[in-house]
């Protein structure tokens, strides 16, 4: 597909300055565009990259209306810019409706006319597939499952009896929506096994990374609102809510019934401990541990930045005289005290 730039300043907006019957036919970094491709410059310190590329056209935030001579269309945003072009330029390929003959399809299932069922994939008992839907290849959607409409479930995704994935939801392959949460009861030194009768229920424009897995609730629902964005990777155990429009980074670990806020960001590697609650538009840094609820939004990061080995641990052995040191420095003030009393 491609677009002149008079195309996409009507479709996106924008003010474009030069020759607007230029094609674009891809997006590209600066220092490997071509004619037919446009970039895109969101801080000012990249601004240097112009004086190199070979891009036909670039996306430069307003205040750099004259970095350089080429064909440029200027907004405020031009990360989204660029992303909403990259998403026109490159849609995402839709097979043909209908179910392949070698997907297995209980009877009782309903498949929207315009849904997409892919080979080796089983769609169960009372299941509802929705218009436009594509379910991957391998992909294993249970009883009474409900996929909305113009979802995409990448291949070999599982999603468990009776749990719910709205409209618009993207699934990527590998995920595991619904598996059991990790629940055990302790008898004579062993474990029984809790049933988690509870389901997962998925918003509107979710997108879940591979091999994220949602465990079902032990009671009452999983439930992860419209528009959050899961990376790779992420572990969300039962009952945990995750607010409207959150973005979680990959390996992330989330115990059992903690609620996150709308529009909070999650690092990468972080870990949240159950039955906490943290506040909408919160931050939390990569590698941090949340051991408490968060009931104000703010900034949060827990881990020590990294550091030459024998620096490191050098370090640590102060770490673990802290408390001495503490203890030390108490006494100290103490006695200064005792003298500064002394006539």
């Amino acid at each position: 597909m491609t677009a002149t730039l008079t195309e996409l300043v009507a479709r996106f907006g924008g003010e474009l300055i030069g020759d607007g019957a230029r094609s674009i036919r891809q997006v590209a970094p600066l220092e490997r565009a071509t004619a037919d491709e446009i970039g895109f410059v969101a801080q000012s310190r990249y601004l240097a990259q112009l004086q190199h590329t070979r891009a036909g056209a670039v996306i430069l935030p307003l205040e750099a209306r004259d970095a350089c001579d080429l064909p440029r269309i200027l907004t405020a945003h031009p990360y989204l810019y660029f992303a909403r072009v990259s998403a026109l330029l490159n849609p995402p390929p839709r097979p043909p409706a209908g179910v392949h003959e070698r997907a297995c399809v209980a009877a009782d299932a309903v498949i929207a006319i315009e849904a997409s069922i892919g080979p080796g994939a089983v769609i169960g008992s009372g299941a509802t597939i929705g218009a436009r839907s594509v379910i991957g290849a391998n992909c294993v959607v249970g009883d009474g499952a409900k996929i909305g409409a113009d979802c995409l479930l990448h291949a070999s995704v599982t999603v468990y009896p009776h749990c719910e994935i709205g409209d618009r939801a993207i699934l990527h392959s590998g995920c595991v929506i619904g598996a059991d949460g990790f629940g055990f009861a302790p008898n004579d030194g062993m474990w029984e096994k809790i049933p988690q009768i509870g389901r997962v229920i998925i918003g509107d424009d979710v997108e879940v990374g591979a091999n994220t897995t949602i465990d079902r609730g032990a009671l009452e629902d999983t439930r992860i609102e419209n528009g959050v964005k899961l990376d790779n990777q992420i572990q969300i155990a039962h009952n945990v809510i995750i607010g409207a429009h959150t973005a979680i980074a990959a390996c992330t670990g989330i115990a059992g019934s903690a609620k996150i806020g709308r529009h909070c960001t999650i690092g990468g590697a972080a870990m949240i401990a159950g039955h906490l609650e943290i506040a909408d538009g919160t931050r939390i840094s990569t590698n941090t541990l949340i051991t408490k609820s968060l009931p104000e939004a703010g900034s949060y990061t827990s881990a020590l930045p990294f550091s030459e080995h024998a620096v490191w641990q050098k370090n640590a052995v102060h770490l673990r005289n802290l408390d001495k040191l503490a203890k030390r420095v108490k006494e100290l003030e103490k006695t200064m005290k005792e003298w500064g009393d002394k006539p």
